[in-house]
C-alpha cells in the first residue's frame, strides 16, 4: 500500500526481523524472500522486456509481478487472449504457454475478470516450496502451473452453484490460517446485468471436493473482481465488495451499503489503511450512479459518505500519502465527465482538500481526455506520494503528476497499452510498468535515494494481495 507506515513498537521490532531474514512465505507465497535487501538496479532505463506473445488487446490481458522462480527477485507474468508468460527479473524467457485463458473486457456485459484484468496469480498453493502459477481456462478449470517451468502441474474444475454456469474470477487467498493455500471463486449471472454475486471457497487441496463454504448473496463491483485483504489483522482475509464475507464464508453485519437510500453502481473497490487511527484497514467504495465515495470499515461500519465538489462523479481514484502534513492516507479521484477532466482529492475525513482542472496542468501536446490508468507510486522514496498514469483513451505517453496540485514531474513519450505500478527493482521505491505492443518498459528512478533501508513494499500483505488481483477500475 502506497501509505507512510505507522506501527506499534512490536511491529517494528517484526518487521526489522524480517529485514534481516526474510519473511516466512516469499512475494509469491513461496521460498524466503530478501524483503529487506537492496535489489540491483537495471542498466538500461526503461528496462525493456521483448517477450514471446501478441499485443495485449482494447481491454482483455494485463500484467502482474511475482517471484516465479524463488530467487527473491521479482518476475513477470504477462497475460494477452490465448497466451500466459512468465519473464525473470532480467527479461529472460521462463516459459510462454498458448492457453484458452480467461479473459474479458467489460465485466457487466461479458463477465469477469473485467477490464485490463491479468487474470492470473501465484503463489505456493501446494506447499512444496515452488510457485505456481495459477488461472482458469474458458471452460471455468483451474490451470495450476509450475512458476519456472510452466509446466501444467494440476487441472481441476470445481463444481458451479446457482445461475453459474462457469467460474469466471478468483482470489488466491488465506482463509484458514495455513497460508496461500485456499481460493476463492467467483461468477456473474448470465443474463442482464451480470454481478460477481456468486462466490465459492476451496482449499487447493479438495478443489473438486465439498467447498469450504458457498455464497449466491456477494455484493460485487460492477466492474470487476471481488478483492481480498486481512481487514482486521487476525491473520485470514476476508474478501470484499459492497459487503464483506469473512474467513469462514459468514457476512459482515452491522452496516449496509449504500450509507443511504438511492440508486447506486459502484464500479471500484480499493483496500488500504486509509485510516492509521482506526483499527484495521479500510474499504473505499465509488459510486458512478449517486456520485458518492463510501469509506468503510469492518468493524467500525461506514465512516464517511461523501460527494465530489460540485456532486462530481469519482471515476476513479489513487490513494496514497499525497500531503505528509495532514493524518492518514489521501484519496485522488478522477471525475467522469469529458473531455474536461477536473480532479479533486479527498483527506481521509472525507474532506475535499484539492480541486484542479486538468487541461490547466498537463503539459503541452498531451490527450485534452486526461489521464488513464492512474495508480499511486513512490517515485521518490521519501517525502510525498505521487501518481502515475497514461494518456485516456490511447496508447500514448505515461507520466508521474503531484495529485495535489496537478504539477507533471515527469513525462516519457510511449506507446502505451497498460500501466501497473511494483517494486520490482532498485532501492525500496517503486517503478512504473507499461505494456507497449509485444514488450514490457520498466522505468525507474535513476536519482540516488536518501531514505534509509527499510522493509519492501511487498512485506505488507494488503499490499500483496492489491498487486496480485487489480483491474482498471479497481488498482
Amino acid at each position: 500500500m502506497n501509505g507512510r507506515m505507522r506501527l506499534s513498537a512490536a511491529t517494528i521490532g517484526c518487521l526489522g526481523l524480517l529485514a534481516v531474514l526474510g519473511p516466512l512465505d516469499g512475494p509469491a507465497g513461496g521460498r524466503p524472500a530478501r524483503w529487506g535487501a537492496a535489489w540491483p538496479e537495471y542498466k538500461t532505463n526503461p528496462f525493456v522486456i521483448r517477450t514471446e506473445q501478441p499485443p495485449v488487446d482494447d481491454r482483455r490481458g494485463g500484467i502482474i509481478a511475482a517471484d516465479v522462480n524463488g530467487d527473491g527477485l521479482m518476475d513477470y507474468l504477462y497475460t494477452t487472449p490465448g497466451t500466459v508468460g512468465a519473464y525473470d527479473h532480467w527479461g529472460k524467457k521462463l516459459w510462454v504457454r498458448r492457453v484458452p485463458i480467461h479473459l474479458t473486457g467489460k465485466a457487466e456485459t461479458e463477465g469477469l475478470p473485467g477490464h485490463s484484468a491479468p487474470g492470473v496469480q501465484a503463489a505456493d498453493v501446494d506447499g512444496d516450496g515452488v510457485v505456481e502459477v495459477v488461472f482458469l481456462q474458458e471452460t471455468g478449470s483451474v490451470a495450476i502451473l509450475d512458476g519456472t517451468t510452466g509446466r501444467t502441474k494440476r487441472m481441476a474444475r470445481p463444481p458451479v452453484s446457482g445461475e453459474a454456469q462457469k467460474w469466471e474470477a478468483f482470489i488466491i487467498c488465506n482463509l484458514r490460517g495455513a497460508g496461500d493455500r485456499d481460493i476463492v471463486l467467483q461468477a456473474t449471472n448470465p443474463t442482464g446485468v451480470r454481478s460477481g454475486r456468486y462466490l465459492q471457497a476451496h482449499s487447493f487441496a479438495r478443489l473438486e471436493g465439498k467447498p469450504l463454504w458457498r455464497r449466491d448473496d456477494f455484493r460485487a463491483p460492477l466492474r470487476g473482481p471481488a478483492r481480498a485483504a486481512d481487514l482486521d489483522g487476525d491473520g485470514r482475509d476476508e474478501i470484499v465488495g459492497l459487503n464483506i464475507v469473512r474467513h469462514d464464508g459468514r457476512l459482515v453485519t452491522g452496516w449496509q451499503y449504500p450509507a443511504e437510500g438511492k440508486e447506486h453502481e459502484p464500479q471500484g473497490v480499493y483496500i488500504n489503511d486509509i485510516r492509521p487511527e482506526v483499527p484495521g484497514l479500510e474499504v473505499l467504495l465509488l459510486d458512478e450512479k449517486s456520485n458518492y465515495a463510501t469509506l468503510v470499515n469492518m468493524k467500525r461500519g461506514v465512516l464517511w459518505h461523501k460527494l465530489g465538489p460540485e456532486g462530481k462523479t469519482p471515476h476513479v481514484v489513487s490513494v496514497g500519502d499525497f500531503d505528509p502534513r495532514r493524518p492518514g492516507l489521501e484519496i485522488w479521484c478522477r471525475s467522469l465527465g469529458e473531455p474536461a477532466e477536473t480532479p479533486w482529492v479527498f483527506d481521509a475525513q472525507g474532506d475535499v482538500i484539492a480541486h484542479w482542472r486538468m487541461a490547466e496542468a498537463a503539459p503541452a501536446g498531451w490527450t485534452d481526455e486526461g489521464v488513464d490508468g492512474n495508480q499511486a507510486v513512490d517515485w521518490e522514496g521519501s517525502g510525498p506520494r505521487y501518481c502515475a498514469a497514461k494518456e485516456r483513451h490511447r496508447a500514448g505517453d505515461i507520466c508521474v503528476f503531484d495529485p495535489m496540485t496537478g504539477r507533471f514531474l515527469r513525462r516519457w513519450p510511449e506507446k502505451a497499452e497498460r500501466i501497473f505500478v511494483a517494486d520490482v527493482a532498485g532501492d525500496w521505491r517503486e517503478e512504473i510498468l507499461v505494456v507497449s505492443g509485444s514488450e514490457i518498459h520498466v522505468y525507474w528512478n535513476a536519482e540516488p535515494n536518501a531514505h534509509p533501508p527499510r522493509p519492501r513494499y511487498w512485506a505488507q500483505q494488503c499490499y500483496r494481495r492489491n498487486k496480485a488481483n487489480w483491474c482498471f477500475y479497481s488498482p
